[in-house]
């Protein structure tokens, strides 16, 4: 069996959970949402939602895999009872890294064109409508999406092949600094623009008012939903990174740590949006259109902006490539743990896998576009994602969350004594009844509202 790699150092864990954690939802779905709900109000509402829902189950995630020192579908293995069969949950992992994996690296893709079209000028003098045909005709293109998600697949792999320290850490580390600094340059840029306060008391004003227009129940919902999926948890993309960090330092701490910085991430993406829509009165759309369609337009409004855009999507390829990279070490791990394989094997057969696999997801927005598994105008891709958010991501956590709480699985004693092993923040051990009864109730809550409107709407 090969020897298990460490993580260089405690930085290292924390900006590569949090690389995973945080992906292209923290940029255009957080900031609307935020907006719709009513800016700030919505923010103290997801805050509380990130403390007692998201932040429990991650601290689940990482107990189990540093218990266990096994990528997710070995580590139930290792700690279930003898006889019981939580190890299932391990294999619905692996099918939720593979199923995330088959839509992401197209997203990817789309942001290094994007990358790529705003350097050389493609956006330069179009009306808006036009702007929106660039997009349309990209998603028409199978031959451009592909190319694209392939050069996403290969880096991500060739990053990989490097190691786990050399390559994984070493990498996303400098991804996320650089993460970072591009993101607080937009955002400095975004609040000076003329015009750029009415957006900033549009974002940053509690405005309750706004939150009960447009439904209270349903603003609370949005709060849960983004707290608890923000954090890609349920599938094992955690608990891998748990079997790599020493016992040094108690997990709740690190936890805090890595939920601190997606959130810095989400809140920030609002200073760069809201700011700069209101600046040039567009209004800030909902999903792809927000960032393919509104923000070239703002770019192509401001000064330098061709230069703005191209950071601003180099900004959104290190979110979508740190996500990516983590991602496919877990599926790395899987086929280590499952089958022995030295670490190329498992690259070069899942390279092959990844690429395959991401092809429908591709012909689903041109050759394929007639196939409409969720209705009128759904795609291949509002598949996969409904499968894995709405399913495997709420189930998943479900499980890791009984499996640490029940006297039937690892049991809480064995969860405490593994999360609070090493010096900082100690678990709540208070709440050991929330945890219990309520949390899981919480969770069944988030998965039933994601079918109602599948099912009635």
């Amino acid at each position: 069996m090969q020897k298990r790699e460490r993580f260089a150092s405690r930085l290292g864990f924390i900006l590569i959970s949090a690389g995973c954690a945080i992906g292209l939802g923290n940029v255009w779905r957080f900031p609307y949402i935020t907006g719709q709900y009513g800016g700030a109000a919505f923010i103290l509402v997801y805050l509380l939602f990130l403390v007692i829902l998201g932040m429990p189950i991650m601290i689940m995630e990482f107990s189990v895999g540093r218990a266990s020192q096994k990528s997710a579908v070995r580590s139930f293995h290792v700690l279930e009872p003898k006889g019981t069969k939580w190890h299932i949950t391990g294999y619905a992992a692996v099918l939720g890294n593979y199923l995330l994996m088959m839509f992401y690296t197209t997203v990817c893709g789309w942001m290094l064109g994007y990358v790529v079209k705003m350097l050389s000028g493609e956006f330069n003098g179009l009306t808006p409508d036009e702007v929106g045909g660039v997009f349309s005709g990209m998603l028409a293109d199978p031959a451009y999406m592909t190319f694209w998600m392939v050069v996403t697949v290969l880096i991500g792999f060739f990053v990989c092949s490097l190691g786990f320290q050399n390559g994984v850490e070493r990498v996303s580390k400098t991804m996320m600094s650089c993460l970072f600094i591009i993101l607080l340059i937009l955002a400095v840029r975004s609040v000076t623009l003329p015009g750029a306060s009415e957006g900033l008391a549009f974002y940053l004003i509690p405005d309750f008012s706004r939150m009960i227009d447009a439904g209270l129940g349903e603003a609370i919902y949005a709060a849960m939903g983004q707290a608890f999926f923000t954090l890609s948890l349920g599938i094992g993309a955690m608990s891998i990174f748990g079997s790599f960090i020493s016992k040094d330092r108690s997990l709740t701490g690190e936890a805090l740590s890595i939920c601190a910085l997606d959130t810095t991430v989400a809140l920030m993406s609002g200073f760069i949006i809201f700011p700069a829509c209101f600046a040039f009165g567009i209004d800030p759309g909902q999903g792809p259109g927000l960032v393919f369609v509104t923000l070239p337009n703002v770019f192509n409004q401001m000064a330098g902006g061709q230069i703005w855009g191209a950071l601003f999507f180099i900004f959104l390829s290190f979110a979508a490539l740190t996500t990516i990279i983590a991602v496919f070490e877990n599926i790395i791990n899987f086929s280590i743990d499952l089958w022995g394989w030295e670490r190329k094997k498992a690259i070069a057969i899942n390279l092959v896998l990844i690429l395959i696999l991401s092809m429908p997801c591709v012909l689903g927005f041109n050759v394929w576009s007639d196939i409409t598994p969720l209705g009128a105008g759904s795609t291949i891709q509002d598949l996969e994602d409904f499968i894995i958010s709405n399913n495997l991501l709420p189930l998943g956590s479900m499980m890791y969350l009984l499996f640490c709480t029940s006297k039937y699985g690892w049991g809480w004693d064995n969860f405490i004594a593994e999360a609070d092993t090493g010096s900082g923040l100690k678990f709540p051990k208070a709440l050991r009844f929330y945890f219990t009864y309520i949390l899981p109730l919480l969770i069944l809550f988030i998965f039933i509202m994601g079918w109602i409107p599948k099912l009635f709407g």
